[in-house]
Parts: structure tokens; C-alpha cells; sequence
């Protein structure tokens, strides 16, 4: 598969791409660059945001979720991007010394974020994981928070079957892709191991296609894996980034797939692109937040 990049942008630490297909817009964050990206046709928006920024989701009232160190906010986009609008909306995890990263909206436009111990320096060094004070914290429209997970390390990956009955979710600290059933209140089943360690490198971020297979980003790995509903590896794709970090199904027919990636030691020319990858099966569509 032939793959470009979409712009001259490359991030530090690009994640967390989001397709919105009714203005038919791709969003994306630099994490340890603070900045939350949107690429309209060949016009990029960037807004610069005063802390390291993990998830950039639009919402249904016409402006967008950001989910900063400090707690999730609203942003005003038609705020210009060195001035940022920017509106406190919740706290999900108080715990000092945390920092938002996983984050996506189920079916019900809900968001669920993954937090974990702050790993990324005030230059965008490396700073190391010393402990496993994550959580994972489902945010209703109206700003209720429900903690559902705590202990984790480093959350990466959320997804849902279609019934909303079970949620793919991993913790790239074990290595493993984990599904939870999700009970009848809301609250979590216990984990199931969906997907174990591979040879090539760590869990990152995901995408499920519409025969319910998940793409998922490999951490050091140059790569994405095709995954079937059984959990065992359908493809292997190559790419031109040491570092992708996750993906998302994108464009009018949902068959572009949208790769976000880190820079590297390897310092490959493309490290930091977001990636375009054209695909024989279309994605599902992202959902906005419905508050």
C-alpha cells in the first residue's frame, strides 16, 4: 500500500485523529508540541494550547472538546490560534501528576479518557513512567464524570461493538489489547485479553473497519496491524514512520486511512507526518461529543 503524507506539518508526538464527516475535516493533536491541529482541504488550522493536549474532538454545539493536563475544555474555533478560547468544561481525573491522553467518543457521544502519569517533559523530552496511576473516566454532555478503570499505565485504544455491548481498550504498558464487557449500569466487566505482546512493537491507537476488524498502531514497529474479531493478526501493513501512534477511517467513501506518528531517533524523514493510506474495506465514522 502506497502511503503519503497530508501536509509538510511533522509533530513531536502526533495522536488522536479524528474524521468529522460533515465538514469532511481531520483533527488531530501534537502532544508534547501543546497543539491541536485541523486540516480542512489543503488548509491546516493550528491552535497553540497553553499545556500538553492528547484529543481534539469537534462536538454537536458547533465547537470542540480539547482534553488538556489540567482537564478537558471547550475550544471556540473561530478563536484565532495563538489565542485560543478556551473554557474549562471538567476535571475527569484529579490525580497530580496525570496527564489526559486516550481519548474517543462511543455511540452515544459520550467521551471516555484514558489518563496516566505525565511522561513528557516541558521541551517535549521523555520524562519515565514510574507508576500506574491512570484511569479511565467516561464524561457525559452534561460534564458528569463516571471513573470505570484505575491503576493503568499508559491507555491507548477505544473502541466499541457495534451493539455497545463490549469495549476494545489497551494498556501499552503490558502490551496487550484488552475487551471489557460493559454491564447493564455502565460500569466495567473485568478484562479479557484480546490481543497479547507482538514481535512488531507496542499497542498504540486503533480504528475499527465495518467488518468489525481494528487497525492498530505499532509503537516502534513501522507498522499497523489488521486484526480480526478473534483477536489474531489478518494483515501486516508497512509504513514509512518508526512511531505511528493511531489512525482513523477518513475521506467521502471512509477508505483512507488517516495515521498519526511520533518523532524518532531514527529520525526518518516522515516521522511526525500524518500518513494517508488508501484501504479496500471503509471504516466506521467517528462520533462527535453530544454535548
Amino acid at each position: 500500500m502506497t502511503s503519503t503524507a497530508v501536509t509538510e506539518h511533522r509533530a513531536l508526538l502526533g495522536e488522536g485523529p479524528f474524521w468529522d464527516a460533515p465538514t469532511q475535516a481531520l483533527y488531530w493533536v501534537d502532544i508534547a508540541g501543546k497543539q491541536a491541529l485541523r486540516l480542512i482541504g489543503a488548509n491546516v488550522q493550528i491552535w497553540q494550547m497553553p499545556e500538553h493536549v492528547s484529543a481534539f474532538i469537534p462536538c454537536d454545539s458547533g465547537d470542540a472538546l480539547v482534553t488538556l493536563s489540567s482537564g478537558v475544555y471547550r475550544l471556540d474555533l473561530d478563536s484565532p490560534g495563538l489565542e485560543p478560547r478556551l473554557t474549562l468544561f471538567c476535571v475527569a481525573d484529579p490525580q497530580p501528576g496525570n496527564r489526559a491522553n486516550e481519548a474517543r467518543c462511543d455511540n452515544q457521544g459520550r467521551l471516555w479518557l484514558g489518563t496516566m502519569q505525565n511522561n513528557i517533559g516541558e521541551q517535549g523530552e521523555d520524562l519515565p513512567i514510574e507508576r500506574r496511576s491512570g484511569g479511565l473516566f467516561r464524561i457525559d454532555r452534561d460534564a458528569r464524570v463516571t471513573p470505570l478503570l484505575r491503576g493503568l499505565g499508559i491507555p491507548n485504544t477505544l473502541l466499541w461493538s457495534d451493539d455497545g455491548t463490549s469495549v476494545y481498550f489497551g494498556d501499552s504498558f503490558n502490551d496487550t489489547l484488552y475487551r471489557h464487557f460493559i454491564r447493564t449500569d455502565g460500569n466495567l466487566e473485568p478484562a479479557q485479553v484480546w490481543f497479547g505482546p507482538h514481535g512488531r512493537g507496542g499497542p498504540d491507537g486503533s480504528a475499527m473497519d465495518a467488518e468489525g476488524f481494528i487497525w492498530n498502531a505499532r509503537w516502534d514497529g513501522s507498522c499497523l496491524l489488521r486484526l480480526s474479531p478473534d483477536g489474531t493478526v489478518d494483515r501486516v501493513i508497512e509504513l514509512p514512520v518508526s512511531r505511528p501512534t493511531s489512525c482513523v477511517f477518513g475521506d467521502s467513501d471512509l477508505k483512507t486511512l488517516y495515521i498519526t506518528s511520533a518523532a524518532s531517533p531514527k529520525g526518518h524523514s516522515l516521522d511526525g507526518a500524518v500518513l494517508a493510506v488508501r484501504v479496500d474495506v471503509p471504516g466506521k465514522s467517528c462520533v462527535r461529543f453530544a454535548g
